[in-house]
């Protein structure tokens, strides 16, 4: 039986919301997830104990721009046993043991018969690998390679008890309104899109790292005392899910200002953005700062990936970045049982949840303002923003000042200041606040 494994917090101790992350995840890890069924169902009751998630669904048949969603599937019990009686193979043990979306079979195979349903990783003999036939009608078992190699001639009865009928295609959605506004929202309100995918079963980075940061980002939105945009979280099928969700919300896409996949938090190394399809776009710029301050990667846009690939499409063109640690395809542990909670280190998730609402607060307070003495440099010691003892070199906080006054032509940005100063758009933000409360800059009307 699968069993959840603590994994390690690595250089600093495991506070609340650290401790909050990692029981989620435990909970989460044994569930039997795909593109259906009640294991996304049960996951998004899960996250749904957090955060204000409301459970949408698609029924089976429909059709979603090129493509249809699919029948249900459900998982009772699935093993392959030799001719002894003992399951060589058996879903029971690990979730990654049966292919997604195998059809039912009984069958007593002999070995050759058996060996092409059968799929192992020969580099990596000792881990399970994960694999679907989604659209395929089609039924295999996945295994470690030396388990593979040491089965014997002989016949062995296949047991896939599953379930393909009409049903549902289930997503989570948490709205999070702009301060004053309702959820339904307004014409012309600005959203910000947050999405992770609930399909994977059993593995950790992918994508439960997503899940559950996403969910502690969603509760440190709704606590802020002020919000400029709406922010909404998807929580869906890769591909299908978030498709269904533009499908049937035409009237919401153009209002997502920005948008922001979130997968593989996890696993080691910095955090990694790839960029929007343009590369130049709001949430280009915001993740860019926070990421770079952080000693992360930007890499450039590329039609193959996660749910930043749909949204990205030329016919929607919602500006979608992606933020992981551990990309996909690029450690020996993705799509295999080694994606096990101990390869994901508490302090990783709680460095992505900072490094987000860092993000968050770039695009809630990023302005242009405007220098209201800019003939020269008004003198700040009169007004308390300069230390009282002369002679020595300005501190990162008169700095910040000293760079915003001198950029905020109305057209500035303080993301851009921050920027050109190599600031902390925090640092900035405040600076800009101080000298506004002093009557040294006013904010140009967004």
């Amino acid at each position: 039986m699968l069993r959840p494994v603590p994994g390690p917090a690595v250089g600093r101790p495991a506070g609340p919301v650290a401790a909050r992350m990692r029981e989620r995840m435990e909970r989460l890890q044994p569930l039997h997830r795909s593109l259906t069924g009640d294991g996304v169902r049960e996951s998004l009751a899960v996250l749904g104990e957090s955060v204000p998630l409301r459970v949408r669904t698609v029924p089976s048949g429909a059709r979603v721009f090129d493509w249809t969603v699919p029948e249900e599937w459900s998982v009772r019990a699935a093993y392959v046993a030799d001719g002894s009686g003992r399951r060589v193979v058996d879903v029971a043990e690990h979730p990654l043991h049966l292919v997604g979306y195998s059809t039912p079979v009984r069958a007593r195979l002999g070995l050759d018969e058996l060996r092409p349903h059968l799929h192992s990783l020969p580099e990596q003999p000792d881990v399970v690998p994960f694999r679907t036939s989604y659209y395929t009608r089609d039924w295999g078992f996945c295994l470690r390679h030396r388990d593979l190699l040491a089965l014997a001639p002989g016949e062995y009865d296949v047991v896939v008890d599953t379930t393909l009928a009409p049903g549902e295609l289930t997503y989570g959605e948490v709205v999070v309104p702009a301060t004053g506004v309702g959820p339904g929202g307004r014409a012309g309100q600005a959203e910000v899109l947050v999405t992770s995918h609930v399909c994977h079963p059993a593995m950790a980075n992918d994508n439960l790292t997503g899940l559950t940061v996403a969910v502690e980002l969603a509760a440190h939105v709704a606590a802020l005392p002020q919000r400029r945009h709406a922010y909404r979280f998807l929580f869906a099928p890769g591909t299908l899910g978030v498709l269904a969700w533009l499908a049937r919300n035409p009237d919401l896409v153009p209002r997502v200002r920005h948008a922001l996949v979130l997968t593989g938090l996890g696993g080691g190394g910095p955090l990694v953005y790839k960029q929007t399809r343009h590369g130049d776009r709001g949430i280009d710029r915001a993740v860019r700062h926070v990421v770079g301050r952080r000693g992360g990667e930007v890499r450039a846009y590329s039609p193959w990936g996660y749910d930043e690939r749909q949204l990205n499409a030329v016919g929607f063109g919602v500006p979608a970045g992606r933020l992981t640690r551990t990309p996909h395809g690029e450690y020996p542990e993705y799509h295999t049982s080694a994606d096990d909670l101990a390869f994901v280190g508490d302090d990783e998730l709680v460095d992505a949840l900072e490094a987000l609402t860092e993000v968050v607060d770039v695009l809630e307070h990023d302005a242009a303002y405007t220098n209201l003495a800019p003939y020269g440099e008004p003198q700040l010691g009169p007004r308390g923003l300069y230390p009282a003892t002369g002679g020595r070199s300005a501190d990162e906080e008169v700095m910040a000042m000293l760079w915003t006054l001198g950029y905020s032509d109305g057209a500035t940005s303080l993301l851009a200041i921050a920027e050109t100063a190599g600031l902390p758009f925090a640092t900035v933000r405040a600076a800009a606040a101080r000298l506004a409360a002093a009557g040294l800059l006013a904010e140009r009307s967004r």
